[in-house]
């Protein structure tokens, strides 16, 4: 392995044609445009077919493993503002859930969840459960926007986030990593790879990382009540018995035993709890991908997947202390609670594709065609233990999914091609818990996708797209909730998207620009209604319910300019308009014409790769946001915000040092909000609490390779 390459190899993309038949008949002259401007190919792993960034007819970013590396990015949350119009939540110690366009979901509680955007590692499905995306050892990350209906069902309705991690080698390498930042961060972590004998290959990677975080508690005179701990295992294996058959398997381990004690009751980093929470999340995982090509006209692949995860979750509910009303007025008193959440989670998912091959496609040999099945069982148990419940609450939420989906990539002439895809899925819930509620509904839902693409030149290509996405409905567990709030329904959104993409100046620039409008249909939203405990003290309900619509509209782009051979210019920028439509929270107040939650009106990441000789790499750029609605059950923002980042690299052959830093300025910005009474000392008057993303970080990496 070679440090010294040019920096800006990875950033500028030309396109190969994306559907398959097409692509074979262009392979030998793309090959021959490569080799000639030395520039790499970015190829999107995550759909049914392998296929360019610059020729994939949809709005998509791909972080590649040299962004991560420039970045010095732990976890995906540390890279995720650079991609445009995708957003996230903390209400954790790392962020769980992710928005895309506007549409995500923000935290869990009691009640089970049906997300919106899902994230997969190596075929692995850990949609809701995302805070485990270490960034080591990764060779890129897909954000999907918008639908995803026919590839990736009901968890894609808003889009994907795709990882994946480095692939076993055919020859032998390894890698080794340190770290030491602010906050008594290290990281530690090796690799090693490369071939068991000539048809097997092999890789492991381990990582440990731990910070103090970035609270300090007073009251327990301690600065890591809000510490990480993450251990992230994996390895790799690649069997290649014949050449018709080949066997991926992947396995995974991550221990993150994490603090959880972040929000304020004076909104600064200085917390006042007792009761220091938790979040961790212990889970074993494995995939295997089995593909044959014996077959004169068809290649046969099948996934399967498994994961379990053990998590816990809680926190100090009231934020404070016994001796916090002894040197204080509380007018009304105080109170003491904690709220704990402890989840088991299995899923188990099967697909069966099975995919033409070049020069054996149907109708004339004009038409590439993908077909299969999909099926999934997720079992949720849950024990939350809650100072004012009369007991121990348990609930188990079983999920059973049957899918099946086609795709046609029809040619219709030298430069238009027509995709089309559908997926239909039965799914089925199973609900009971420990207050006798049991519920059992089932659904079949539909969603599909309509794409024209233009090649116009070898450059240039245009498109326009229709999709539906979809999920499924759900229950609200809280035995407290009136009949009609306890069940709520599908979600169905259509999307409109018309892009272009786009290599200039002899290959050294690109741009890649969508403009989308989203109609979403039975809005599934969280809202909440205020009641008071019988002591005297405010609470609130929190619930899911339909909303009656919303629309989404805005634009995505991004590019790149590599000015000369030493310097780039990258930018990326997103402008997003988001409404709802008729809309009524539990409390009677109408949201009709507001924003929609974690959905700021523009995002923008600005950059500049400088690359002096061959051993420095210079690295500044910008992380932007505009601020935002919290929730959707009251009008409370956060504030706007630009975070600084850079970085200087010296590169020897087979090892490098960086010194880098995150958010330089040190900008307080939130990353979660509540608007509700929390505070003894102002007698519980109803205000914004905020949970705040990392301050200014810095810290030097070296890594050696072999």
């Amino acid at each position: 392995m070679n440090f010294q390459k040019t920096a800006l190899c990875s950033a500028i993309t030309i396109g190969l044609i994306s559907q398959s038949a097409i692509a074979e008949q262009q392979s030998s002259q793309t090959a021959n445009q490569v080799s000639e401007t030395n520039i790499e190919v970015i190829e999107v792993v995550g759909d049914f077919r392998n296929q360019s960034l610059q020729r994939t007819a949809s709005s998509l970013s791909v972080i590649s493993e040299d962004d991560i590396a420039v970045r010095n990015a732990q976890n995906l949350e540390e890279i995720v503002l650079a991609t445009p119009n995708v957003n996230f939540s903390s209400g954790s110690n790392r962020a769980r859930y992710y928005q895309i366009r506007g549409i995500g979901e923000r935290s869990q509680f009691q009640e089970p969840i049906n997300p919106s955007v899902g994230m997969v590692i190596d075929d692995v499905d850990f949609t809701g459960i995302g805070s485990v995306a270490s960034m080591f050892d990764v060779q890129q990350v897909e954000v999907f926007r918008g639908p995803q209906g026919t590839r990736f069902g009901a968890n894609a309705m808003a889009g994907v986030v795709n990882i994946t991690t480095n692939a076993a080698s055919d020859e032998f390498e390894g890698e080794f990593k340190l770290m030491a930042g602010n906050y008594n961060s290290t990281a530690i972590a090796a690799v090693i790879s490369g071939p068991a004998s000539h048809n097997l290959a092999y890789r492991f990677a381990v990582e440990q990382f731990t910070s103090d975080g970035f609270v300090e508690n007073t009251h327990l005179n301690s600065d890591d009540t809000n510490n990480r701990d993450e251990l992230t295992i994996r390895s790799k294996f690649s069997y290649h018995p014949s050449d018709d058959l080949s066997i991926d398997l992947a396995v995974f381990y991550f221990d993150f035993d994490n603090g959880y004690d972040t929000f304020s009751l004076d909104n600064n980093r200085e917390t006042m709890s007792d009761q220091p929470g938790v979040d961790t999340q212990e889970t074993i995982a494995s995939s295997v991908r089995v593909s044959y090509d014996g077959l004169d006209s068809i290649e046969v692949l099948s996934i399967f997947s498994y994961a379990d995860s053990d998590m816990g979750y809680g926190y100090d509910e009231d934020w404070s202390n016994p001796t916090l009303c002894q040197v204080n007025e509380c007018p009304f008193g105080d109170y003491s609670s904690t709220d704990h959440y402890f989840r088991d989670r299995s899923s188990f998912t099967g697909e069966f594709r099975l995919l033409s091959k070049p020069g054996d496609n149907i109708f004339n040999n004009t038409t590439a065609w993908v077909a299969g099945v999909y099926l999934r069982n997720e079992e949720n148990d849950l024990l939350r233990q809650y100072t004012y419940a009369a007991g121990d609450f348990n609930s188990t939420y079983e999920t059973d999914t049957l899918a099946g989906f086609v795709q046609l990539d029809s040619k219709l002439d030298d430069k238009i091609t027509l995709t089309t895809g559908l997926r239909v899925e039965q799914w089925q819930l199973d609900y009971s818990d420990s207050q006798s509620l049991s519920f059992d509904p089932d659904e079949t839902l539909f969603g599909g996708k309509l794409v024209l693409a233009y090649q116009a030149t070898e450059d240039t290509m245009y498109y326009g797209s229709i999709n539906r996405g979809f999920k499924a409905g759900g229950v609200n567990t809280d035995g407290t909730l009136t009949e009609d709030k306890r069940e709520f329904d599908a979600e169905y959104l259509w999307n409109y998207e018309v892009g272009v993409k786009s290599n200039f100046l002899d290959n050294r620039a690109h741009v890649r620009v969508a403009v989308f409008y989203m109609d979403r249909e039975d809005m599934q939203v969280k809202t909440y209604e205020n009641f008071t405990r019988p002591d005297g003290t405010p609470g609130f309900l929190i619930y899911l319910d339909n909303a009656a619509s919303g629309t989404n509209q805005g634009v995505e782009i991004d590019g790149s300019w590599a000015i000369t051979d030493s310097l780039e210019l990258y930018g990326a920028l997103g402008i997003l308009d988001s409404e709802y439509k008729d809309f009524i929270n539990g409390n009677g107040e109408d949201f009709s014409g507001q924003e929609q939650a974690h959905a700021p009106n523009y995002q923008f990441n600005l950059g500049v790769n400088y690359q002096l000789l061959d051993n420095w790499l210079f690295n500044v750029n910008v992380d932007g946001k505009d601020e935002f609605y919290f929730s959707d059950s009251h009008r409370d923002k956060s504030d706007a915000v630009e975070l600084l980042n850079a970085s200087v690299t010296y590169l020897q052959d087979n090892w490098q040092i960086k010194a880098w830093g995150r958010n330089i300025s040190d900008e307080d910005y939130q990353t979660r909000g509540f608007f509700f009474g929390n505070d003894p000392r102002d007698g519980y008057t109803a205000k914004g609490y905020y949970q705040l993303g990392a301050p200014a970080e810095f810290g030097v990496t070296f890594h050696y390779q072999f």
